[in-house]
């Protein structure tokens, strides 16, 4: 047994309501925990720099852009660097069992996992995307204007940190820009990483996240079915 810990930020805008921006910032170690698809992975060290290292760089990136940006938006921003995702969304569900900031007053979450591959032919996915219509009344504009292609899965339920809040009846979205054949191997390193394509998805990401914190009215929960589109 080990002791992991999500690390937590938040903007306090003296807000009643919050939003939740998430990634994970744990991997496969040296290979250990028997999750690697490298043969003979044990004690080699797993960077994840796609999975997650590109999520948490979001992550910070964001946090550093929303606490300078001389604006007090209308709503707090909590941000979380989850542990233990790879064994089970372990700090995700720990967190929204025992929640820093009341479940109720969360309006939306925004999760990021493996967004440092962006392939600009094949564009992102979106998860979550039928978990209320704020998706679908934001993303497609901001993407367009990006000229990021975007592929939708309606289901709330993956396997990433969304689905703790999806299933604690929060609006969740999850921001993917692909699998590859480096996924859970040594050879997810620094060097396949597509930074522009980071920088381009956490763009989007923002301006979505500004157009919900200044929307007068608060996402709506739907129960979302499984189906792609």
């Amino acid at each position: 047994q080990v002791t992991a810990r999500n690390v937590i930020g938040l903007i306090d805008n003296d807000s009643k309501t919050t939003i939740v921006i998430g990634a994970h910032y744990d991997h496969l170690g040296k290979g250990m925990q028997g999750s690697s698809l490298s043969p003979n992975s044990e004690h080699k060290i797993h960077n994840g720099a796609d999975d997650n290292a590109s999520g948490t760089s979001g992550l910070i990136e964001l946090a550093r852009y929303f606490s300078q940006n001389n604006v007090k938006e209308r709503h707090n921003f909590l941000f979380i660097a989850f542990s233990g995702e790879e064994l089970g969304l372990i700090g995700s569900k720990y967190f929204c069992s025992a929640p820093t900031v009341a479940l109720e007053n969360m309006i939306c979450m925004v999760n990021m996992d493996m967004i440092g591959r962006l392939d600009d032919t094949k564009g992102i996915v979106v998860s979550g995307w039928g978990t209320s219509p704020v998706w679908g009344k934001y993303i497609p504009k901001i993407a367009e204007k990006h000229q990021l292609k975007v592929a939708v899965d309606s289901s709330g339920i993956g396997a990433s940190d969304h689905t703790s809040f999806y299933l604690k009846n929060i609006p969740a979205t999850h921001f993917f820009t692909g699998s590859h054949g480096d996924y859970h191997k040594v050879t997810d390193d620094t060097d396949k990483i597509n930074a522009a394509g980071i920088a381009k998805v956490i763009g989007v990401i923002s301006e979505v996240v500004l157009k919900i914190d200044q929307d007068e009215v608060a996402p709506v929960f739907v129960k979302a079915e499984s189906q792609n589109g």
